[in-house]
Order: C-alpha cells, then sequence, then structure tokens
C-alpha cells in the first residue's frame, strides 16, 4: 500500500489496513459501461455477479452450500431507446430534448409513441375537493404534473399519488396517452436526470409512457406558457387550489421498452468457514446490495459507483483483509450481495426468507453508499443499541472516531429484513452524502477517497470483531423475538 493511502487510516491494533487501490479498481469495474448499470434481471447483472464470484474466491470465500447463486425472479424493464420532442406548430421547429441529460424515463414506462397537445394538472391528484383534472381535458392529451404530492393536503389522500404508477393510473384513467412528470427532489440537482427502477404497485401499464425531465427541462418546457413552473407551484402553494391549464405547445414521445414481469435475478452467498469449531456454526452476515439502475438508449447510464459499487468493493475488501488477518474469525463470515434492492429490497426478503439457519445468525452488517459524506453514519441504534456499541467501540479502537453519534436510528434499507425477524442489524453508511444518488455523474471520480478507506476499514474491524464470539446478538437484543 503507498505512504498516501496509509496516511488515511489512523495507527490501528490490527496489521490489515484497506487498500485504497483495491477499492477503486472494484469500484471503477462494476461502474463501468461493461455491466450496463446492473439493473437486476438483466444479464448484464448476472455478469456482474460473476465478477463479485470470481473476485470472492481469489480471497477464499466459499459458496455457500455449494452454490453462488440464490435465483429469483423479479420485475424488470429494458428501456432500448427513447425520444421526446416538443413543438407548437410544426416538426420542423421542434425542440429535441435528450436522453439521460434533459430526462430519463421511469423505471416502469411502457412502451409507445404519443404525439399530442399537453395539459398541466399540478401534481396528478383527483380527490373530491381537490381535482387537478377538474377544469381540463385530458383525453387524448399528454399529462405534464410534478414529481412528490403538495404539502397541505392530509397524508390520507396524497399517500395514494406519491408514486409515479398511482399518478399514471389516474392520467390514463382521464383518456390521457402520455404521463410527463417533473423531477422535484430537492436531493437532485435541477440539471441532472434521477433514475428509479421501483415505481409503486402493479398492474403495469404496458402502453402508457412516462418520462421523467429534469427541474431545469420542466423549466423550459413551460417559460412560454400560461404559468412558469415556479408560477404554478407557488400558486397552487398559496391558493391550495388546482392550478391547471392547457399548453400551446405538443409533445411528442416514442419509447421502445421489453418489460419482464418475472425476470431471472441472483443474489450472490458465500461463505468464510470460522476457525472455532464450537463457534463456526454461528454467523456474521455482511451484505451489500450489488444492483442500480440500469441503463436507457445509448445516452443514459446510471453508473452507481457510490450506490453501490462502493459498498460491495467494501465487502470485497473485507474478504481480502480476512484471508490476510493473522486474527481469523471464529465464527464463520456469510457475504451476500443482493439483487432488487431497488425493488423495494426484495434481494435481502428473499434470502432471509430461504436462509434454513437463520436462528444461528448472531448479527447482520450492511454496508451501503461510502463513497462520499461529511461522517460516517452506523444506523440501528434505536433497535439494537449493542450492536451499535459493537460499531463504535470499534470505530473509536481503530477508525479514529469517525462514526457520527447522538441520533437514534432503525436498520434501513436491506437491514429492514433482517431486523423484522429479530436478527441485530447495522448499516453502515454516510452522513450527508447523497449527492449522486441515482443520477449519471455517480461516477469513480466522484468517490471519496478518504472517506471510503476509512468506512471499509470499519467494517472490517466490527465483522472480525463480532466473529471472535463476546457479542451475543440472539441472547442480548433479540430475546423477545420467535423465529418460524
Amino acid at each position: 500500500m503507498s505512504l498516501a493511502c496509509a496516511l488515511l487510516l489512523p495507527v490501528g491494533l490490527r496489521a490489515q489496513q484497506a487498500s485504497l487501490d483495491s477499492l477503486l479498481v472494484h469500484i471503477r469495474d462494476l461502474s463501468s459501461s461493461t455491466y450496463e448499470g446492473r439493473l437486476a434481471g438483466t444479464q448484464a447483472f448476472l455478469s456482474a455477479a460473476d465478477y463479485v464470484v470470481g473476485e470472492l474466491e481469489r480471497y477464499g470465500v466459499q459458496p455457500y452450500n455449494g452454490n453462488w447463486a440464490q435465483y429469483f425472479e423479479t420485475e424488470c424493464n429494458q428501456i432500448e431507446n427513447c425520444t421526446f420532442n416538443s413543438y407548437t406548430n410544426s416538426k420542423d421547429d421542434a425542440k429535441v430534448f435528450v436522453l439521460g441529460r434533459d430526462f430519463c424515463c421511469t423505471g416502469m414506462t411502457g412502451r409507445g409513441y404519443a404525439d399530442a397537445p399537453v395539459v398541466f394538472c399540478g401534481y396528478g391528484i383527483d380527490n373530491g375537493a381537490y381535482n387537478e383534472y377538474a377544469n381540463v381535458d385530458a383525453k387524448g392529451k399528454v399529462v405534464l404534473v410534478l414529481s412528490g404530492v403538495p404539502s397541505f393536503l392530509p397524508s390520507d389522500i396524497t399517500k395514494r399519488y406519491l408514486q409515479i404508477r398511482d399518478k399514471a393510473r389516474v392520467a390514463k384513467a382521464h383518456g390521457a396517452c402520455a404521463l410527463v412528470v417533473v423531477n422535484m427532489n430537492k436531493s437532485c440537482s435541477p440539471y441532472e436526470v434521477q433514475g428509479n427502477v421501483y415505481n409503486g404497485e402493479l398492474p403495469h401499464l404496458a402502453t402508457f409512457p412516462v418520462i421523467q425531465p429534469t427541474r431545469d427541462c420542466g423549466d423550459r418546457i413551460l417559460q412560454d406558457e400560461l404559468m412558469s413552473l415556479e408560477d404554478a407551484i407557488v400558486k397552487i402553494n398559496d391558493s391550495k387550489k388546482p392550478q391547471s391549464f392547457h399548453l400551446r405547445k405538443k409533445f411528442e414521445i416514442d419509447i421502445n421498452a421489453k418489460y419482464h414481469p418475472a425476470a431471472l435475478t441472483a443474489n450472490v452467498v458465500g461463505i468464510y468457514p470460522g476457525v472455532d469449531p464450537k463457534l463456526n456454526s454461528e454467523y456474521v452476515v455482511v451484505g451489500a446490495c450489488l444492483d442500480h439502475l440500469g441503463m436507457q438508449g445509448t445516452t443514459c447510464l446510471f453508473p452507481g459507483a457510490d450506490n453501490n459499487a462502493s459498498g460491495v468493493a467494501a465487502l470485497l475488501e473485507t474478504a481480502r483483509m480476512l484471508q490476510l488477518s493473522e486474527d481469523q474469525p471464529s465464527r464463520s463470515i456469510v457475504f451476500v450481495l443482493f439483487s432488487a434492492s431497488e425493488q423495494q429490497n426484495l434481494g435481502s426478503q428473499i434470502f432471509v426468507s430461504n436462509f434454513k439457519p437463520l436462528k444461528r445468525i448472531e448479527a447482520f452488517v450492511n454496508v451501503n453508499s461510502i463513497g462520499s459524506g461529511d461522517s460516517i453514519a452506523v444506523l440501528g441504534n434505536k433497535r439494537f443499541p449493542k450492536l451499535w456499541g459493537v460499531a463504535k467501540r470499534v470505530d473509536t479502537s481503530y477508525c479514529a472516531g469517525n462514526v457520527m453519534t447522538g441520533v437514534k436510528t432503525l436498520p434501513k434499507g436491506d437491514a429492514a429484513a433482517f431486523a423484522q425477524v429479530g436478527i441485530p442489524s447495522i448499516n453502515i453508511t454516510n452522513y450527508k452524502g447523497n449527492r449522486y444518488d441515482g443520477v449519471p455523474s455517480d461516477i469513480v471520480e466522484n468517490i471519496d477517497r478518504g472517506f471510503i478507506v476509512k468506512a471499509t476499514q470499519l467494517l472490517f474491524e466490527t465483522v472480525l470483531d463480532l466473529s471472535f464470539g463476546e457479542y451475543q446478538g440472539r441472547s442480548n437484543e433479540s430475546k423477545r423475538v420467535r423465529f418460524e
């Protein structure tokens, strides 16, 4: 390891230290166009899984029960191409928007072609006294709406319009031929597209196109209309009444998407056997999601360097350091790379439902998005304070106190499935590090070198400490949980 890398780390008591070079190799490979954004249900994702298996094998990890892959099915939509234009009088003067720069498709868009006038319908809500479709005619039109919901409406109304599929069903019921949803997410730059996979519950609207422009693109669309985007938002919030209107322009949308209701994907599951014959039938599980948002056409790649190639790299680096460590784990370490995390954490649910020795898992440690942020966040102290305390103690001893404290949190993401069945669980992630969440600029060049090394070292030290047997998760923190 270079001197520059060593300077990023505190002086620890153990010899093994995370290698920045190794971490960046994994992140660079997994976030490259080779794996096309690692969309669950695609061959590109399975190729990324093969890469991970090869690396785990190098580090002495074995397939769990003789099989690396835990196969299951998931909803998958491969968006092969999309065009989006606007025009007022003639297509000769059309404004051509660029896929990946001005807009992207929503993850579960339908395929199809639309060439029609446009109607703005606020947040796309049709509910009794607050009906944004009441004074406009959406039949045969493209409906333009904002993502999210207005803050002044009660949650029993807004919960039915939180997801894009919810808005799409309403628009289609009013006779619309397509839906355009301006991304209003404040955590995302107004100038960058933001992808997604999960759009809400089934059914899938197979022939109903849905695209999502940036907020900047939405500004440009409405700049010469009855109201600007900002004016419309202000009037909706001030009046607490719909501000729907017909636009002067038309939209032309053409989407080629191949929808698979039950595409094959897989979790990768490996085991590093513990050396203590009395403890090696107990498990510490380390997890990271491998899937991401995929690729749309040839111009819109979601690389997922931070989310979550960084977490996968940390998991692989932990396996490498375990192999070289003088202190070998007493308990067995199970490594899991989850698929379909972008589909409501389906992969972790599948794992928990099918891992037979569930009662012998003492702890689950998840690692996600550790490539940026201003401090390390370990989530889960509200539900599992003793497990969180192990990570905090390790952080103080080996990692120079980088963990944010003082906030009581629950396990989130893939850790939720473990916590729900009483398995003590924590997430190692970032605090204030979601700048690149779901955007094309989530690339290896934007990874914070110092941050990822520190977080990886914390992961390794925590997992190794948990393997020694002092922490008794089931007897301490999960007594009241009855396992099926």
